[in-house]
């Protein structure tokens, strides 16, 4: 049986590892390890209504110049992580091209790996 900060320690590693790293890189598979095949992308940018199919983000992420290639500053940072049994919150800031983006992804544990389940996010200009 894994303890909560377990679960947290588990979830800041794989969110670091994959999502961060994935959404620099433009790495399709660290994506893909992280987020459910079913996920759902939901928000606004710069005021502007967001919805996505984790297909739909993927292809954007496939066809745009990566953070890491653009030159500009990238940063993920953890904000908080809720774990309750084998369902969690995260909510985390990404500062990518001239963006700053708070999402709260809800994570749910599947066969023994957290995934992204569902992405809440708003971003804005710097």
């Amino acid at each position: 049986m894994t303890t909560h900060q377990t679960d947290e320690t588990s979830i800041a590693q794989a969110l670091e590892e994959y999502y961060f790293m994935g959404s620099y890189e433009g790495d399709l598979n660290k994506l893909k390890f992280i987020f459910h095949p079913g996920t759902l992308l939901f928000g606004d940018v710069k005021g502007q209504p967001y919805a996505k199919t984790l297909a739909e983000w993927l292809d954007l992420v496939a066809n745009r110049q990566s953070p890491k290639d653009s030159g500009k500053p990238f940063k993920g940072d953890i904000l908080n992580i809720s774990v309750v049994n084998s369902v969690a919150i995260a909510e985390v800031q990404v500062k990518a091209y001239d963006m700053l983006y708070h999402d709260f992804l809800s994570l749910h544990r599947i066969d023994g790996n957290w995934l992204i389940v569902n992405k809440i996010m708003s971003g804005v200009n710097q």
